[in-house]
């Protein structure tokens, strides 16, 4: 197994850094390594903590009354400098929790009012987004949206798109767009299912 012998910091930023690991790999040679992470300090780092809390949530909302729609964001990121759809998300603020912060998070994105659904602690938990990048994590939250879509919310560095797709333009997004690789897992599910949020039921 590898071993970690040291782990630098590199940059100082708000809300991701950039750290060095320096160590062994499984057959004892050096190896270097760079990860990015929310943590603020090597001590936060999840291979310093051992633990997986969350850094950030993932909502899979449905709208409208029949449930038919899912809210989706059309966002332009700077990293590839292009739009591309995704779920609503954002970071889960120190000592609160990830339900809370999915209804702050889907509100000041869509300006709509989530009403979280009960799920199986299993499909909630934590979850690794690019472990071979960085050690963010992401819980996600289900639930029903409501209300009128509002961008009045949206902070001055976002660049964000209210969509509230059917099954139709959910395909057509699918075929034709940029995806994130998270959102185009759960429109999967959206596609393929008739009853709301059936694979909860698993």
């Amino acid at each position: 197994m590898a071993q970690i012998q040291e782990v630098k910091q590199l940059t100082e930023n708000p809300y991701v850094n950039l750290y060095q690991v320096k160590g062994t790999n499984k057959k004892g040679r050096p190896a270097n390594y760079f990860v990015a992470s929310r943590a603020k300090h090597v001590e936060n780092l999840k291979l310093k903590t051992g633990e997986n809390t969350p850094d950030g949530v993932v909502i899979y909302s449905l709208y409208g009354e029949k449930h038919d729609k899912i809210v989706l964001i059309r966002q332009y990121r700077f990293s590839i400098d292009d739009y591309i759809y995704e779920l609503p998300a954002g970071l889960v603020e120190p000592g609160e929790d990830y339900h809370a912060a999915a209804v702050r998070e889907l509100h000041e994105e869509t300006g709509l009012i989530l009403e979280p659904v009960k799920a199986d602690p299993m499909f909630e938990k934590p979850g690794y987004t690019t472990i071979g990048m960085t050690d963010e994590s992401c819980a996600t939250v289900f639930g029903y949206a409501s209300g009128e879509a509002s961008l009045k919310y949206m902070e001055e560095n976002e660049e964000i798109e209210v969509v509230l797709a059917d099954r139709t333009e959910a395909r057509r997004i699918m075929r034709e767009e940029n995806v994130a690789i998270i959102c185009a897992y759960q429109l999967m599910h959206f596609l393929s299912e008739e009853k709301p949020f059936g694979f909860l039921e698993i």
